[in-house]
């Protein structure tokens, strides 16, 4: 290394590997100011407060904590989260807005796109204990069941039956879900609000759809198309009734009741292809009538040409990995699970920033 590299690459590269070794610090970083709700007192302050202004916000902090606040700060700044426009002023970026989580000006947006419970979930002592399972998880046999994924390693069950055996992470879960859904139909109601991906629907089914977040706003945004959600039973019995959307008991590996469209948000990355295929048929099945019947699908489409892009579709990979049988595919895979499940082309719309908006067609 001391004949090709010199001294100024030498340290440069030190200094990359530490920022690499020590990254875990800037996730738990992020964790923190969202559980001591950092993103929400700038905001409330005007959108810029001082060390000052912060200490009496988060007045839980003791006095003697007050210096390890300003370096907590320090990290952040340097790592994009927050803005510091003079020393010890500090602001939000475009990251830490989506932190944010109430709308003090009436900004309904605001409310819609705060993903500060997707992030709490996403580092949380959950997933960064599964995360350690890796390396010896990849040294395991495939008929190892114990060793199915890192988290089931890591918990004694896989990820799904571990949301419903875990009160704890199971509200973690469905909390980050739901503020996913919010973010994700917004942007899917604003940029399909005058284009055709839902002209001539008349019914859609929400498969996995959770608390129908998702379908009621495709339901308020188009009122003639009729929305339901098909969720496992034990989802089902703990949601509220409110006639907006019909909520249907069920397993989409078994069925998926009959509609226009099938959408499947988020669902098919958690799933081996074997499992994507059988989903997918089952999706076919149901459209089997209408003239405007086809699958969408909202997903990563893996190869993105934006460097940042592509490291957020990487990095979801291998949580992917780590939680689920499921991957982030690229346009061939999905072409070929498509054709496996008896569809005969597809359209992408890359309207998501990492992830798209796939509409199958049988």
């Amino acid at each position: 290394m001391a004949a090709t590299t010199n001294n100024a690459e030498l340290l440069q590269a030190h200094a990359d590997l530490w920022c690499h070794t020590f990254g875990y610090l800037k996730s738990m970083a992020l964790h923190s100011v969202i559980k001591l709700g950092i993103p929400t007192a700038i905001h409330r302050c005007g959108g810029g407060a001082s060390l000052s202004d912060l200490q009496v916000a988060l007045s839980p902090i003791p006095k003697s904590k007050w210096p390890c606040l300003s370096r907590l700060m320090k990290l952040l700044v340097a790592s994009g989260i927050f803005r510091e426009s003079e020393p010890g002023v500090y602001s939000l970026t475009p990251v830490s807005r989506l932190l944010v989580e109430d709308d003090i000006d009436g900004n309904q947006q605001t409310a819609s796109t705060c993903l500060s419970k997707f992030t709490v979930m996403a580092t949380s002592p959950f997933h960064f204990a599964a995360s350690q399972r890796l390396p010896e998880w990849l040294m395991k046999n495939e008929d190892d069941a114990d060793a199915e994924t890192p988290f089931k390693m890591a918990h004694g069950a896989g990820f799904f039956a571990y949301t419903g055996r875990d009160l704890e992470f199971g509200t973690l879960f469905n909390d980050a879900m739901g503020a996913c859904s919010r973010f994700t139909a917004e942007i899917v109601v604003r940029e399909c609000g005058g284009a055709e991906v839902f002209a001539g629907v008349t019914s859609l089914v929400d498969v996995g759809g959770g608390d129908g977040t998702t379908a009621k706003a495709i339901a308020k945004a188009f009122p003639h198309v009729r929305c339901s959600v098909l969720e496992l039973p034990q989802v089902v019995d703990g949601l509220p009734v409110d006639g907006v959307v019909e909520f249907v008991a069920g397993d989409m590996m078994e069925f998926v009741p009959q509609a226009d469209v099938v959408l499947l948000k988020f669902v098919l990355h958690n799933w081996s292809d074997e499992d994507c295929v059988r989903i997918l048929k089952r999706s076919n099945e149901a459209i089997s009538t209408g003239a405007n019947r086809k699958v969408i699908i909202i997903d990563t489409v893996a190869g993105s040409a934006s460097k940042q892009t592509f490291e957020a579709q990487a990095l979801n990979d291998i949580c992917m990995m780590v939680l689920t049988t499921g991957a982030e595919r690229d346009e061939e895979k999905w072409h070929r699970l498509f054709l496996d499940a008896g569809f005969s082309r597809y359209k992408i719309n890359p309207i998501l920033g990492s992830q798209s908006l796939i509409e199958v067609f049988p």
